[in-house]
């Protein structure tokens, strides 16, 4: 069997930046040269962006897998992202706009949130919260989320956020491993018109929870407070969050913290085992996101900026409140669903607020190819100005609808790679510098240094191969919380000395990088390794398909066979000549090792409430295997269906 993996599939059309949108923008050549001249000296120059209380005595110490990045310096993330602002013209700039599911709206200026920070941070510490302390929040999309976070990194708290989408056992089990002292939640927060009851949720969790002291409760719904059907109060132990506040004051002392002090914990779910606690620390973060919103969004002082993420993942972290904020920015904020009330919701704001930079995922971006241009075309989309994707691979096709129906086809697209363990952003185009290819991240940042291997670790300069780091940056994992072993075992065991990243990946002749997905949904189809999106891009570039899902099952002769997952555009029947075209279609793109074996069409695919769809679900019933864990999927029911029909047509 080859060491590499195929890769197949040929992309040829290429968008060179415009002399206009070079010529003021951030990044330049010179970025990336003086990245290859000095690494360290590079970063330097980005920490020294930041405002620190002392200077750092070294830039980096390494002794792997462990990094100190910046040791002896000493800073405050709440301090860069807020006070910083509001001596200049940036004190009455809104910081945050914010709508709500239900219509409701919110804005905060720089000043004002500077403020509500000050008391939450104040309100924590008359609850006895004192640095190095954690404190969990499980919020909707609202305000008070990005709020909280800034408040415990005023004060030195260590904040574990819990999507406010995830299930009591879940919450439950993020609490007692990183052992908080403090929830912060709510009586509820909407989604496609219906409320979800965190609090009732939240109590559920914590009938399990001996380290929590104190909830408090933040009153989402209007008239909520003494709704005992949303929030039953527990007297001495639950506050709510309005009285806390109204009580507490607006100003507290910004707590020095070292670089190295622990910023916040993140749980990645992992598809077997307890999930990872994943440990951010200060400094580096801080550094590693600020550059990277600045120059892979070329962030403006006028920007609207809007990224969609939930702020329970670590993209909301990362590029809602922390890299946004440090840069001064106005950061859009939405609470619900993006087809709720109708499908065109995303492009009403961006009308509405004047968003000018927008950074989704490639699943809805595909979601919004399945419904159709017409939702965008009612909008007045003529603001944006820069566009961006997350999360997975992006389909050279749904890149290229992106570009023409939401970019106008003027609007950069930086498709980014990254992980919750990375921090921020490792692998993009800088906009105005780089030529983008549809379907490619294109090169490293600059200061990242990336690797593709084969399966023995040997380095290879271009060809399919597995994605590593070679050298340690900035915005880095430390550890995993609580277990040390488990991250030099999970993250620098396969490849010693280097990060291996999990996902597999090409490299073309322009040295451009192309996201193959995760090592596990790589095919062995009669000897070759044929990464799972390429077959899947293969798919959606049919103009019927708006979205698929490619897995392997076992077969006698080919070692695995491949079946697809597919999603037809509105208007688009699932028929067996469309069965018959689409294995066609494959096989002209990619050729016939590439072609399916089995087609099955479907209005859903599963998906984590972040988006991601849940191959290792689908393998489970293409395999006929007893279906793993579903409770982080947004629609449980999905799967379900998915086997009846399966079933069906295998009978």
């Amino acid at each position: 069997m080859s060491s590499q993996l195929s890769t197949l599939l040929s992309e040829q059309r290429r968008f060179p930046p415009t002399p206009e949108f070079a010529e003021g923008a951030h990044a330049t050549q010179a970025l990336y040269d003086e990245a290859v001249r000095d690494r360290l000296a590079f970063w330097a120059e980005q920490a020294r962006t930041l405002t620190w209380i002392h200077p750092w005595q070294s830039v980096l110490e390494w002794t792997a897998p462990h990094a100190r990045w910046f040791s002896g310096g000493q800073l405050n993330v709440a301090a860069n992202c807020v006070d910083r602002h509001l001596s200049g013209a940036r004190r009455n700039k809104a910081a945050i706009i914010w709508e709500g599911e239900p219509g409701d709206r919110r804005v905060y200026t720089y000043w004002e949130l500077g403020q509500e920070v000050g008391r939450c941070a104040s309100a924590l510490k008359g609850l006895g919260v004192q640095k190095g302390d954690r404190v969990a929040i499980y919020l909707p999309m609202i305000p008070e989320a990005a709020i909280a976070m800034l408040a415990c990194a005023r004060i030195g708290a260590v904040h574990s956020v819990v999507f406010g989408g995830f299930s009591a056992e879940a919450l439950r089990d993020r609490i007692n491993d990183a052992e908080c002292t403090v929830l912060i939640t709510a009586d509820g927060g909407y989604r496609r018109g219906s409320v979800l009851p965190l609090k009732r949720f939240a109590d559920e969790a914590l009938t399990d929870c001996p380290s929590i002291r104190h909830v408090v409760v933040v009153r989402r719904r209007p008239g909520g407070e003494g709704d005992e059907a949303f929030a039953t109060m527990r007297e001495g132990r639950d506050h709510w969050w309005h009285r806390l506040l109204e009580q507490a004051a607006p100003t507290c002392p910004a707590e020095p913290m070292d670089a190295e002090d622990m910023l916040f914990i993140l749980y990645t779910s992992g598809t077997t085992g307890k999930p990872k606690g994943i440990v951010h620390t200060t400094g580096g973060y801080l550094t590693h996101v600020a550059a990277t919103t600045k120059y892979v969004f070329d962030l403006k002082d006028e920007d609207v900026f809007w990224c969609t993420a939930d702020i329970g993942w670590v993209t909301g972290h990362s590029y809602v409140v922390y890299g946004p904020l440090a840069n001064g920015a106005t950061v859009m904020m939405y609470e619900g669903a993006p087809d709720w009330p109708e499908r065109d919701r995303f492009w009403k704001i961006c009308a509405r607020y004047g968003v000018t930079v927008l950074y989704t995922a490639p699943t809805a971006i595909r979601a919004f190819m399945k419904w159709g241009p017409e939702h965008p075309a009612r909008h007045d989309l003529s603001q944006l100005r820069l566009l961006g994707s997350v999360g997975e691979p992006i389909n050279p096709e749904a890149w290229i609808w992106y570009r023409e129906h939401i970019g106008g086809n003027r609007c950069p697209i930086v498709d980014t790679w990254w992980q919750t363990e990375t921090g921020g952003i490792m692998i993009t185009p800088l906009p105005g510098v780089v030529t983008t290819k549809p379907g490619s991240a294109t090169i490293p940042f600059p200061g990242i240094s990336a690797k593709l291997v084969d399966v023995h670790g040997t380095v290879l300069e271009k060809g399919g191969g597995f994605l590593v780091l070679t050298e340690p940056w900035p915005g880095m994992l430390r550890t995993i919380y609580g277990d040390d072993a488990r991250y030099r075992e999970t993250y620098w065991s396969r490849f010693p000395g280097r990060y291996f990243a999990g996902d597999g990946a090409k490299v073309d002749d322009d040295g451009y990088w192309w996201i193959l997905g995760r090592v596990d949904d790589v095919l062995n189809v009669a000897g070759h390794r044929i990464g799972t999106m390429e077959v899947e891009s293969a798919l959606v570039d049919h103009p019927a398909v708006a979205e698929a899902a490619v897995v392997g099952k076992a077969h006698d002769l080919k070692g695995q066979a491949i079946a697809a997952f597919v999603t037809l555009k509105d208007g688009h029947a699932a028929t067996a000549e469309m069965r018959d075209d689409l294995k066609e279609h494959v096989a002209k793109k990619i050729g016939a090792i590439a072609r399916p074996d089995d087609i099955f069409f479907s209005a859903d695919l599963p998906k984590t409430r972040s988006g991601k769809i849940m191959r290792r679900l689908l393998r489970d019933i293409a395999e006929g295997r007893a279906l793993g864990d579903t409770t982080t999927l947004a629609d449980p029911g999905v799967v379900a269906r998915l086997r009846e029909m399966y079933e069906a047509e295998e009978s």
